[in-house]
C-alpha cells in the first residue's frame, strides 16, 4: 500500500508506555517497530519510553508536540489492566478527538485478533499534531501504523490550513 508522503523532515515521535521497559527490565519492541514503519514512510522519528503514569504520558505527548512532532504515536497501556491509563492520559491533552481513526485501527486488529476489541485507544489532535494510541504488541503496531499512515499526511496538511481534497 502506498501512503501519502509527509512534507520533507516532518517529525514524528513514538512514545512507548511500559513500566517494565521504562525500568529497563524488558526490551521495547513495539516502539522501534513503529519508528521504523514511520521512517520507511518518510517521517523523521524518535522513540521515548515512559512508565504507565498518566502525568508522564501527558508530559511526553506535550513535549513531543512542543518540540515540533506533527505525529505522536503511543504504544502500550490501552488495555483493561489497572495500570493501563494511556487513553485517559491522552484524552486529557487532546483538543479534539478523532474517534473514526481509533475505530479503524481497532477494526483492522479485530480482523486478525478478537482481543483487539478490548483496546481503549483514542486518537485526536493537539495543537497542530495528530496523536494516536496503539496497543503495545508488535502485532498491534504492525497492523495499526499503516492505518495511521493512510491519513497522517492529510491531517498535517489540514492542520496547516490545507484544502480538504
Amino acid at each position: 500500500m502506498i501512503h501519502p508522503v509527509p512534507p520533507p523532515h516532518t517529525a514524528a515521535t513514538v512514545i512507548t508506555v511500559s513500566d517494565r521497559c521504562a525500568a529497563g527490565t524488558a526490551v521495547d519492541r513495539s516502539g522501534p517497530l513503529a519508528a521504523q514503519q514511520l521512517v520507511d514512510a518518510g517521517w523523521t522519528t524518535t522513540v521515548t519510553v515512559v512508565p504507565d503514569e498518566a502525568a508522564e504520558i501527558q508530559d511526553a505527548i506535550r513535549c513531543a508536540v512542543d518540540d515540533g512532532s506533527r505525529l505522536v504515536v503511543t504504544t502500550g497501556g490501552t488495555g483493561i489492566a489497572p495500570r493501563d491509563v494511556t487513553p485517559e492520559a491522552t484524552a486529557t491533552v487532546l483538543d479534539r478527538e478523532l474517534p473514526g481513526l481509533a475505530e479503524a485501527i481497532r477494526a483492522v486488529g479485530i480482523a486478525t485478533l478478537p482481543q483487539a476489541m478490548l483496546s481503549r485507544a483514542v486518537a485526536g489532535v493537539l495543537d497542530r499534531s495528530l496523536v494516536v494510541n496503539l496497543a503495545g504488541s508488535t502485532g498491534a503496531v504492525r497492523d495499526g501504523v499503516p492505518v495511521i499512515l493512510q491519513i497522517a499526511a492529510h491531517v498535517v496538511s489540514q492542520l496547516d490550513g490545507g484544502d480538504h481534497g
